[in-house]
């Protein structure tokens, strides 16, 4: 079997979000297929710019296929693109410019796509709203397996996405939340699918005191691993560690990535910055707890890497995808206001047993649903039913030039605001499956 992985930017140095999910799921995929990966010559994903060489090379022994971007972004352009469509009557031409804005705009790697689907048995599509997972769903639509990515943000509701939901091949979805989400956006319950997420790379033997020795921490601990930024909830996280801590606590927070806002000057915030691989898990391994402050997050690696190394998890009761994990883990404690966040870490803190409950629950969660075999499975078998059913409808055309260029779609926010919220709970009279129907309206 013949695999292509395509993804915006690809490499070792990349540890987070959909391009080090894209080069987790190549690597694994590849024990069973001949894989190869097709991306751009972009590292950074604010400017796009081409900074490796186009063609040919190998990341990990999986062999990889790199384009140039067209145009770096405009931000100016692609924000001022981005209020147009999101809040304001447009059109799909509007929305196809916007697209074409946010980049990696690769029209040499569609073009390959194109000219080569039948060369591989699925094309695998990470993260529908960049260029090339719409573009090149498109060119591949009969073998393309869409990896969505999806969060609970703006973007969803811009329409050209309803249509490509409905018309590739195959959805592999990250959580239930996600696929209720884009069911009811879409109406593409029809489709193959599958809830898989993403396993991760978990060191035999992690060492908390090694984490401690070299960076000098000492005391209890939470510790946020992430982009540092407002859109990740970081500058209500300072916020409230401030006032937590001003309380007496002993408690201090570690704060690993790479920085996009001030971080505060404060004796109970420690940023270390951008670390390598043993020196995050030690890390986690070293803390009391892993805050996940996102709003908007499709999964969460770090979440489930916490778990698979027995720790609780305090997460952003606002983020439906992080709310349902707590509860079907029942590994993980989450907030919606300072009351709760303090109430929540101060459980963590006092009671020891209750947090060890709490990560046993994790690592036995982890261990069901993200172990790498678990993964590899549920792809496999995707790829198995799919040789075996028939063919899917053609995906639905762009429509002509002029269509294009009615001013007949409405706000992408408008549509997001009517989508049902709330986490999918699961359902004991199932043994604990979760229950799309139920989730809040």
């Amino acid at each position: 079997m013949k695999l292509a992985v395509v993804v915006q930017r690809y490499g070792s140095a990349i540890n987070g979000g959909a391009e080090a999910h894209a080069r987790y799921i190549a690597e694994h995929l590849a024990r069973h297929a001949d894989v190869e990966v097709m991306t751009t010559c972009a590292l950074d994903y604010l400017t796009w710019r081409n900074e490796l060489p186009a063609g040919r090379e190998e990341v990990n022994g999986v062999p990889v296929r790199r384009f140039p971007v067209a145009h770096p972004r405009d931000p100016q352009k692609f924000a001022r693109l981005s209020v147009h469509v999101f809040e304001r009557p447009h059109s799909i031409g509007d929305e196809l410019r916007w697209l074409d804005a946010e980049g990696p705009t690769s029209p040499a790697l569609v073009k390959y796509i194109r000219a080569h689907e039948h060369e591989h048995d699925f094309w695998i599509f990470f993260s529908y709203r960049y260029y090339q997972s719409y573009h090149g769903a498109r060119a591949a639509a009969p073998r393309a397996v869409l990896v969505p990515t999806a969060e609970r943000d703006s973007t969803i509701g811009v329409s050209i996405f309803a249509p490509l939901f409905r018309g590739v091949r195959a959805l592999m979805y990250n959580s239930h939340e996600e696929r209720a989400m884009i069911e009811a956006v879409a109406g593409n319950e029809g489709v193959p699918a599958v809830v898989v997420g993403v396993g991760s790379q978990i060191p035999a033997d992690p060492q908390a005191g090694r984490f401690r020795q070299k960076f000098g921490i000492a005391g209890p601990f939470v510790v946020f691993v992430g982009r540092v930024d407002p859109n990740k909830g970081c500058d209500e996280l300072f916020r409230y560690v401030e006032r937590y801590v001003s309380g007496g606590s002993r408690f201090s927070l570690v704060v690993i990535g790479k920085p996009l806002m001030a971080i505060p000057d404060h004796p109970s915030i420690r940023h270390l910055g951008f670390l390598d691989d043993q020196d995050k898990y030690d890390a986690i391994a070293a803390a009391d707890a892993l805050i996940i402050p996102s709003p908007y997050e499709s999964l969460s690696m770090v979440t489930l890497e916490a778990w698979a190394l027995g720790k609780p998890v305090l997460a952003n009761g606002r983020c439906d995808v992080l709310k349902g994990q707590c509860l079907r883990s029942n590994a993980g404690l989450f907030y919606d206001n300072y009351q709760e966040f303090a109430g929540a870490l101060r459980m963590l803190e006092e009671r020891r047993d209750v947090a060890a409950a709490l990560g046993d629950n994790g690592r036995r969660f982890f261990r069901e649903h993200y172990a790498w075999p678990v993964i590899e499975r549920k792809y496999l078998d995707m790829f198995d039913r799919l040789k075996r059913e028939p063919p899917s409808p053609p995906m639905e055309p762009l429509p002509n030039w002029l269509e294009r260029r009615r001013v007949d779609r409405r706000p992408a926010i408008e549509l997001v605001d009517r989508i049902p919220v709330g986490p999918v709970r699961p359902a004991a009279s199932t043994g604990g499956e979760p229950r799309l129907q139920e989730m809040a309206r």
